[in-house]
């Protein structure tokens, strides 16, 4: 979620960010999707001490409904890779960079003509679209269109693309796309099997949070960032600060900063424990069940 950043709590010479941005899920929700009871008390206390908490994630509009209230349902949330900017409170997309019918149209063609029985969806503004032949892993919301081929059910603002094709290996489906696509969308992994998730050019969460952050005057050197999959490295290589998940990919964790425990074991929750624990005076809290948190190797930011 996004709130108006509060003044930036300093104990000592030790700053804490301003903000902190976190994936969902594999990140900040465990396995099941649930937050766990600690999470929740970790996002209540970072609230309560001026520590702002932004989720940022691939879920459509639609989804994050089931998680606000991790955070008092208040704020906003960058969305399908950051294609939308969604409030919950209103259920309404504040900001929205979309893809236009002909660029969505020109897209399709190419991935149809080099991947044979590839299928697509698309997350619109209107809502969730498909081809009858696409293959979805989660139900289809009702009244959602279907069609024979997806241009037939296309609004004139997709946010976010997304194509399935059974004939491709689930590991070399993004690295396909994207070499078809050469540039002209963004392609992301965001840890779906089989999927890859299109976007126009230039939206990221990474761009995403920096628009938002910096129309409030915040800094990338005040933001503390969290996540576990490649759609999350422009985010992680913004912020000033990028945490991993112990059960990150392994491309995500050669660029943090840092490693924290897995999002099993309320990683994020530790570092928020610990972060409010140095603004109080009261050294780390993090539980005795925590796996210890450790530094990623040396490898530099990419």
């Amino acid at each position: 979620m996004l709130v108006a950043p509060r003044a930036t709590p300093v104990t000592g010479t030790a700053r804490v960010p301003r903000l902190v941005a976190t994936d969902l899920d594999g990140t900040l929700l465990r396995d099941d999707g649930s937050v766990s009871p600690r999470t929740r008390a970790a996002l209540g206390r970072a609230h309560d001490a001026g520590l702002d908490v932004v989720f940022v994630t691939a879920r459509p509009p639609r989804w994050v409904d089931a998680v606000a209230h991790a955070v008092a349902g208040h704020g906003v949330v960058p969305c399908l890779n950051g294609s939308f900017v969604y409030e919950p409170a209103s259920g309404a997309v504040l900001q929205a960079s979309t893809m236009p019918d002909d660029v969505v149209q020109a897209l399709v063609a190419d991935l149809r003509a080099a991947l044979p029985g590839v299928a697509f969806a698309a997350e619109r503004a209107a809502g969730f679209a498909a081809e009858h032949g696409y293959r979805n892993h989660h139900p289809v919301p009702p009244g959602a269109p279907l069609a024979a081929r997806l241009e037939d059910v296309l609004d004139g603002a997709t946010g976010k693309l997304l194509a399935r094709c059974e004939r491709v290996p689930d590991a070399e489906i993004v690295a396909l796309v994207e070499a078809v696509l050469a540039g002209r969308a963004v392609v992301a992994d965001s840890g779906a099997p089989g999927l890859a998730e299109i976007t126009g050019p230039g939206v990221t969460k990474g761009a995403a949070l920096a628009r938002w952050a910096a129309e409030r005057g915040v800094a990338a050197a005040e933001v503390w960032a969290f996540g576990d999959m490649p759609n999350d490295l422009p985010m992680l290589r913004w912020a000033g600060r990028s945490v991993a998940v112990a059960n990150a990919h392994p491309d995500v964790i050669a660029v943090v900063d840092e490693v924290c425990a897995s999002n099993e074991d309320d990683g994020v929750a530790g570092v928020l424990e610990r972060l409010l624990g140095a603004t109080e005076g009261t050294g780390g809290t993090e539980g005795a069940g925590d796996a210890p948190v450790r530094r990623a190797p040396p490898v530099g930011r990419r």
